[in-house]
């Protein structure tokens, strides 16, 4: 089966028209940098109220999108595609579906577009995706599944108009030998049909700056898509920490002692001190990434909007809402 454009109900006839994350972030007001920002799926009936008070906050703020996460080895499959829906659905904001091709057949995934597509999504960020139990484990493909991202580009291109995007990393993928090695992966999955990309976490901005003009220097016009990074204000240190070492990365040294000198040496870290500093922090890359000509800004939220609404906050009329549309665009019927 394929979808036109998007072709979700295809068999209906209906024809979901929806605006891409290039079109949002390129729609820019007065000048003001747009930001997004990153949810996931809520594991109980509390996370889940947790998750709606912060998407009613955001919603207000007027995000340019908003994306949702996808748990390793798919582990949040159901969750994912219910929540993104109802994002579609009943809310004014513009989503971003994750999809990743760890544990699953091209059948299933095929499936998942076709299930994105049903509920109108047609914005979609593709991930190889990190191997359930151990993120840093060995990676081993699906026996009837595909073995890098670049492939899920094109298997999701070719089943219709979706717009694509993927991962990027400032520091380099931990698995990549090398940052040539790196860039020659991302501009692989550019080349194949992905739009943009947005970037792994990172806390040094010089290193989002290099990524940029790596990606320039390998390939001029792959180099034109927009680069989005990825800002976490860091409210809790031993959060931050086991956050980073899944990813396979380390916290700068000297904002790593700096974050331990706030948290204490007692039983409980100090998490209003490392919370302030956090804030800090997040504003002052936030300035700097505008500053340096950045598409927009991604916060990831852990499905809190006080942290992010800080920041914002501070960064007054620096940012803007990508919004164009006052209300969710809905589902045409075509003959």
């Amino acid at each position: 089966m394929t979808f036109d454009s998007v072709r979700g109900r295809a068999s209906e006839g209906w024809v979901t028209r929806t605006p891409s994350i290039v079109d949002r972030i390129r729609s820019r007001r007065d000048g003001r940098v747009p930001f997004s920002v990153e949810f996931s799926p809520p594991r109980d009936e509390a996370a889940e109220a947790r998750l709606w008070r912060a998407v009613r906050e955001f919603e207000r703020l007027g995000p340019a999108f908003v994306s949702m996460t996808y748990g390793a080895g798919g582990s949040t499959r159901d969750r994912t595609v219910r929540v993104t829906g109802q994002l579609a659905e009943e809310t004014t904001l513009l989503p971003v579906a994750h999809l990743t091709a760890v544990s699953h057949s091209v059948d299933e995934l095929r499936s998942m577009v076709g299930a994105y597509a049903d509920r109108g999504i047609s914005n979609i960020l593709v991930l190889r995706g990190d191997p359930p139990g151990d993120p840093l484990g060995e990676w081993k493909k699906h026996p009837e599944g595909v073995e890098y991202a670049e492939e899920l580009v094109r298997l999701v291109r070719d089943l219709g108009d979706f717009h694509v995007g993927v991962a990027s990393f400032p520091e380099g993928h931990y698995r990549a030998p090398d940052l040539d090695h790196d860039t020659r992966y991302l501009v692989a999955k550019l080349r194949a049909g992905a739009e943009y990309s947005i970037t792994q976490m990172f806390f040094d901005v010089d290193d989002y700056l290099r990524l940029r003009d790596r990606v320039a220097a390998f390939d001029a016009e792959q180099g034109e898509k927009p680069i989005i990074p990825e800002i976490m204000p860091i409210t809790s240190l031993r959060s931050v920490q086991r956050v980073m070492e899944l990813s396979g990365s380390r916290l700068p040294v000297d904002l790593e002692r700096r974050l331990s000198r706030a948290a204490g040496n007692g039983p409980e870290e100090n998490r209003a001190a490392v919370r302030e500093i956090g804030i800090d922090v997040a504003t002052e890359m936030a300035e700097r990434l505008i500053a340096e000509g950045a598409p927009g800004l991604h916060f990831i939220t852990l499905n809190f909007a006080r942290a992010t609404s800080e920041v914002l906050a501070r960064l007054g009329d620096k940012v803007g809402s990508g919004a164009a549309e006052p209300r969710p665009v809905t589902s045409a019927r075509v003959s």
